[in-house]
């Protein structure tokens, strides 16, 4: 995942968490990704990571099943997917000087980030978690963000010792031109969890054309 998140001038900052920091929904999804590799089947079409099952995307009926009370803030330290390996650190993120969101460095293929500026995970809100799918030498922390389904546990660890489990109620893939971006990053009464990556269809010469879409929810803590 190469880019960024744009932040489109005289909007208004929504989605603000309990310490009133700005939250994402001012930002929207980044033009196009670049892929930097693709695994390649034969010396034909290349194979590149999973994308959700129509059957996965959003809907308006029990969106939010197990959900309980958010938590006060605090920042992430890690995010742990069990069901597609995921045991990743987290490192915040914050706008850079065109007005888009950071992202890891390119040599870090294990670590996510999330925006600093935003709700905490686990806060009243939507929280953001951006990752790169892949990097010169292969898949990277978010590669397989695809294959989750509805009912999947993502697990953030805080750095006030508790850790947020949340559960996925939705995964959509969107293309850049037409994502979504208040459906994605709007604001929430609930503590709310978006993770994120590069991911749709593929061109050679543009790299990834859209983005994957976790959306999940707190359901438990410890």
């Amino acid at each position: 995942m190469h880019g960024g998140f744009r932040r489109p001038r005289g909007r208004p900052a929504a989605g603000a968490g309990p310490t009133g920091r700005r939250g994402p929904a001012g930002l929207v999804a980044i033009a196009a990704c670049i892929g930097i590799w693709l695994v390649t089947s034969g010396s034909r079409e290349p194979v590149g990571p999973p994308l959700p099952s129509p059957a996965e995307a959003l809907s308006a009926q029990d969106r939010y099943p197990g959900a309980i009370a958010p938590l006060t803030g605090s920042p992430p330290t890690r995010i742990r997917i069990p069901s597609i390996r995921v045991d990743a650190p987290l490192t915040g993120l914050g706008l850079d000087q065109d007005g888009g969101l950071e992202v890891p460095p390119p040599t870090r293929r294990d670590l996510a980030g999330w925006y600093r500026d935003g709700t905490t995970p686990g806060a009243t809100g939507t929280a953001l978690i951006a990752g790169h799918v892949d990097d010169a030498s292969g898949p990277a922390v978010f590669y397989h963000l695809g294959a989750l389904r509805r009912g999947a546990v993502i697990e953030v660890a805080r750095a006030d010792g508790r850790t947020a489990v949340f559960t996925v109620h939705a995964v959509e893939v969107y293309d850049a031109k037409a994502f979504p971006d208040a459906r994605v990053y709007g604001p929430s009464p609930r503590a709310e969890l978006r993770v994120i990556t590069c991911g749709g269809g593929f061109s050679p010469r543009t790299g990834y054309q859209g983005n994957v879409v976790v959306f999940a929810h707190l359901t438990g803590t410890y």
